[in-house]
């Protein structure tokens, strides 16, 4: 299976990585864990030194459960399934229906994961891997989560239909601050795979998103105008907005000083083209203008005397 897909039928752009990468991945964070429970163990038991022995192997062994166990946990919670392993190979931990992690998943996947990668060198966490469909490991398959591309090639994604004429600009004056990243995502999912969607599934998933985009926006769904084309209007006004902030964030090119600090000179840009306005068409038919005839070339002076002379 290439492709993650909800229990509305929905195909996430979302891939299963591979297991060089999720490898990969692992090793980072294992040693990001490891270099922090060295450095850390090193103070603490400098600053131990006057315990018993039984004391110090009792906070040895708290901190390890607390670094190299609680560590990880902690840091797929609170960045919602991405450590500085996967951020670097452009991983991310998901839930089998693509929503992000919570606790319980990370607690899961941590200490199963204590089992399969520390106690056992990864050699289970590998075998669990090649032998599933998706390339999940134990502590996937029991949190219910895997481990997905984030990085998804632009050649790959689908291509968002616009929407419908007689909808352009009249979205201009809806308020689109409350409107959560997620949500844009799930539109833009839902608008590129509609077509390959069953038709019952399809509507439902689009007025769910419909009504969630105009409770999150504060302004009903007009009355009479669909979901799906609802959805691809507020969608289109939204990445308009985006470009036109993209493009007034650049000043005029008579805004721009002539020198920088120091002297030297700035070389200006030229004025944008601006084309000619187009000649208005005209029906009437094409009439060429009179001309007038070409004169007629006197050459009798040119002619060679004959010695003949007319009578009188």
């Amino acid at each position: 299976m290439s492709e993650l897909v909800t229990g509305e039928a929905v195909a996430l752009e979302l891939r299963p990585a591979k297991l060089p990468s999720r490898a990969l991945a692992v090793l980072l964070d294992l040693a990001v864990a490891v270099v922090a429970y060295i450095v850390v163990t090193i103070a603490v038991v400098a600053a131990t030194a006057s315990l018993d022995e039984a004391a110090q192997a009792a906070l040895s062994v708290a901190l390890f459960v607390l670094l190299l166990v609680g560590g990880p946990i902690a840091v797929e919670t609170l960045s919602h399934g991405r450590s500085l392993g996967k951020l670097a190979c452009g991983l991310r931990v998901v839930r089998d229906d693509g929503g992000p992690i919570r606790f319980r998943h990370a607690l899961v996947r941590g200490l199963i994961g204590v089992i399969e990668i520390l106690l056992t060198l990864g050699v289970v966490a590998v075998i669990a891997s090649l032998v599933s469909a998706r390339g999940r490991r134990l502590g996937d398959v029991f949190a219910g989560t895997l481990v997905v591309r984030e990085r998804v090639p632009e050649g790959r994604t689908g291509f968002v239909p616009p929407p419908p004429p007689w909808l352009a600009g009249r979205f201009s004056a809806l308020d689109l601050s409350a409107v959560p990243d997620g949500l844009w995502l799930e539109i833009r999912q839902y608008l590129t795979r509609m077509r390959s969607l069953d038709p019952q599934v399809g509507w439902g998933m689009a007025q769910r998103l419909a009504a969630e985009l105009a409770a999150r926006t504060g302004a009903p769904v007009p009355p009479g105008v669909p979901p799906a084309p609802y959805l691809a209007a507020v969608l289109h006004e939204r990445q308009t907005r985006e470009a036109r902030r993209a493009f007034a964030a650049a000043p005029p090119a008579g805004d721009r000083p002539s020198t920088a600090p120091g002297g030297v000179p700035i070389p200006q840009t030229a004025a944008p083209y601006r084309p000619e306005p187009p000649v208005p068409y005209s029906p009437e038919p094409y009439r060429p203008e009179p001309q007038d005839p070409p004169p007629v070339e006197d050459r009798s002076g040119s002619r060679p005397s004959t010695g003949f002379v007319p009578p009188a």
